[in-house]
């Protein structure tokens, strides 16, 4: 007969089965499902999320649990048991019937978002994002009642256990203290530099088949998952069938470039978490501001580095033909050029932070109930106005429409951008530590040293660490933003 311990990896191996076929159909509702096919898709997923909060909320959990925690346990299953335990104590906290209304509500205003966004269609958009805001009010409360944490901590906690408001404060703080100087004084620097643009139109059909060369380039495991079009990039499935999507821009072959090797990182980070735990939350990723640190190690610290676009150069000339554009001196100063913009995923290094900021105390305000949902667009321009020198009056497709992630539910997400760029620098600090010569040798096409220290670092280690150990083990301490000003500085000013 086996232990509790052995009967609760049984029920979180289903819950990992399970979870797969749900996180395919998010896929293919987001990629390939025809438009008429999602009411029908949204009350399928609803009814699954129903079956895994019931399970996770089974009432025997309760004795196993207690019954696991007075077994004798090596520690990589006692990390287990802990990882377990939060995700329990976090569905109790949930009834079913505001689960499954959440799933339903994310769902409608997310499919609607696709179209009423090229629309610029605010008014019905706010119809749906009123509901979804509601909704999370309300999770952000009863999380809040069960874990003591204050109610937009405690959806924050959700993807980034172990974070709080006041941490991220803290960090954005230091931020905002040195970084617009850092951005007038490069851009002043780039006034100075000629940078030509890409001529195109850049077909769809050759976008794709660089970026699938690309992918293969970072090392992605294509008989492990697969690259499609959506409408926000985005990177899912399950370890065991990664799937990516990208978009694509005739006139902006950047944008699906840079996104796809984005993309990647997460997908390498999920391609190499512990197969022999896999189904355990223990094998599952640490944190979502880990999961940025991946894509933002592949897109920020490799693949715009001045090495990187030594490998880039002859594959464009090879996809779209040759131009001065892409030469590697110019491809380099393209992609480190630094201009505010309207778009988040386009932005550029220095000036993300911003968005993400923008984006970050908007959330606070909505879940505290201080800001509603119709008078967001009026409060984005502010900030918009005040952190980039940008209006977005009247522009909701590229002001407060643009993101996915409220349309979705996903409020508590936006500060892991920025702490995983924090962390991408970290990791990237101690490779060069080891490996003075990194950047000769990423220009030589050797990427496996960089590789190979994030798989036995960070991949293999999934979530058998909270987030500040695993960040002590790999680079000697926790998350530390110095790193971060010092990759800026160096990259953009010499």
């Amino acid at each position: 007969m086996g232990t509790a311990y052995d009967e609760l990896k049984q029920i979180w191996t289903q819950l990992h089965h399970f979870g797969h076929l749900q996180s395919i159909a998010g896929w293919d509702q987001a990629a390939m499902m025809p438009p008429k096919g999602n009411t029908a898709r949204a009350n399928a997923m609803a009814a699954m999320e129903g079956l895994l909060h019931r399970m996770r909320t089974d009432p025997k959990l309760v004795t196993l649990l207690a019954n696991a925690d007075g077994e004798v346990l090596d520690d990589f299953a006692r990390a287990n048991l802990v990882e377990i335990r939060r995700e329990w104590r976090a569905s109790n906290a949930l009834p079913q019937a505001l689960v499954e209304a959440q799933s339903l509500a994310a769902a409608r205003c997310e499919h609607a978002w696709r179209s009423q966004r090229p629309a610029n269609d605010w008014a019905g958009f706010l119809e749906n994002l009123r509901e979804v805001l509601r909704i999370g009010r309300e999770v952000a409360q009863r999380l809040s009642d069960a874990t003591g944490l204050a109610p937009y901590d405690a959806l924050m906690d959700q993807f980034e256990p172990g974070t709080t408001s006041a941490d991220v404060d803290r960090v954005f703080g230091d931020l905002q203290q040195w970084l617009p100087g850092l951005v007038q004084q490069v851009r002043q620097r780039q006034s100075r530099e000629t940078v030509l643009q890409p001529t195109g139109p850049f077909a769809k059909a050759a976008q794709r088949s660089l970026s699938l060369e690309v992918m293969g380039l970072l090392g992605f495991d294509f008989e492990g998952g697969r690259l499609d079009e959506s409408a926000h990039p985005f990177s899912g499935g399950v370890p065991e069938d990664t799937r990516l999507t990208t978009r694509y821009r005739e006139d902006d072959l950047m944008q699906s470039l840079m996104g796809t090797i984005h993309e990647t990182g997460h997908a390498r980070y999920e391609q190499n978490l512990p197969r022999q735990w896999l189904g355990q939350p223990v094998a599952a990723a640490r944190s979502m501001g880990i999961h940025e640190s991946q894509s933002l190690s592949f897109e920020m610290q490799l693949g715009r580095s001045r090495a990187f676009a030594g490998l880039l150069a002859p594959k464009l000339r090879a996809h779209f033909g040759d131009q001065a554009a892409f030469e590697p001196d110019n491809l380099y100063r393209l992609m480190t050029r630094v201009k505010p913009s309207l778009i988040r995923v386009d932005a550029d290094e220095l000036t993300y932070p911003a968005h993400v900021i923008l984006r970050y105390r908007l959330e606070c305000e909505l879940i505290a109930g201080s800001l509603n949902a119709e008078d967001i667009p009026a409060r984005w321009d502010e900030g918009m106005q005040s952190l980039l020198g940008i209006t977005t009056r009247g522009d909701y497709t590229n002001g407060c429409m643009q993101d996915v992630h409220w349309s979705g539910g996903a409020f508590g997400y936006f500060p892991c951008y920025t702490l995983g760029a924090m962390y991408a620098a970290q990791w990237f600090a101690a490779i060069r530590a080891r490996t003075p010569d990194l950047d000769a040798r990423i220009a030589r096409g050797e990427l496996g040293v960089a590789f190979d220290w994030l798989r036995d670092n960070i991949w293999s280690q999934a979530s058998r660490w909270p987030t500040a150990e695993l960040a002590t083990r790999a680079s000697g301490e926790a998350l530390n933003p110095l790193h971060f000003r010092r990759h800026l500085e160096a990259r953009y000013l010499g």
